[in-house]
């Protein structure tokens, strides 16, 4: 029985192990890489989580709904912020489609409205900007509008913008989350990557100075 007990226990240890790590504090260099030197953050205010993502990403189109819930529960200090790629060709077209609804307003009420477009109604073939046109055409926005916009000088520069960024942190695949400039998250699931986000954002939090005290 003793020696039943004891099988019983080795085959169980791996598990438990395995369960204090998956439970455990995200470790630097397996679920994060530290920046260094710091990168500029996309915008300012507050603490940044971006993600860098691309429309034509089905990992980002897959990432999408569990970024949506898990941004309901973001404290005010905490920005989220989409850099969409630009690794060119078809990147570079979904970041011009990205900036134009950005530029015309209509970027939030469009952004997972034309991932669906891309993976589930099969409207982009080609990637091509036309096509972007077309799908944001069919969410209401003035055709020829967005496609000068994506076109324009304007636009193109923060396209330039985008793409520093996703280099300057080492960015080479979507999505891909940065926060705050100092850290970019390499957790295995989209979950975990949420998960380390949390992690690194109360760490800067717990960084920043503290509020002088009231008289």
């Amino acid at each position: 029985m003793i020696r039943h007990l004891v099988l019983s226990l080795l085959l169980l240890a791996p598990l438990a192990v395995g369960a204090q790590l998956k439970a455990g504090v995200p470790v630097a260099g397996k679920d994060y890489v530290v920046l260094n030197p710091v990168q500029p953050t996309w915008g300012t205010g507050g603490i940044e989580v971006a993600e860098v993502f691309g429309y034509t990403c089905i990992h980002c189109a897959q990432f999408q709904p569990l970024v949506n819930n898990w941004k309901k529960s973001l404290p005010a200090d905490v920005k989220l912020r989409y850099v969409p790629a630009a690794f060119g060709g078809i990147w570079d077209n979904g970041a011009r489609a990205f900036f134009a609804a950005e530029a015309l307003k209509v970027q939030e009420r469009t952004h997972d409205a034309v991932f669906k477009a891309v993976f589930i109604d099969k409207k982009v073939k080609t990637a091509s900007v036309e096509e972007f046109a077309d799908v944001y055409a069919s969410l209401g926005v003035d055709r020829a509008k967005i496609l000068s916009v994506m076109n324009s000088t304007t636009v193109s520069g923060k396209v330039n913008r985008a793409r520093q960024f996703a280099q300057r942190a080492g960015v080479n695949s979507t999505p891909t989350i940065i926060v705050n400039g100092k850290y970019r998250i390499t957790a295995k699931s989209h979950e975990e990557s949420l998960k380390v986000a949390e992690y690194l954002v109360a760490k800067e939090r717990a960084a920043l100075p503290a509020a002088p005290a009231k008289k």
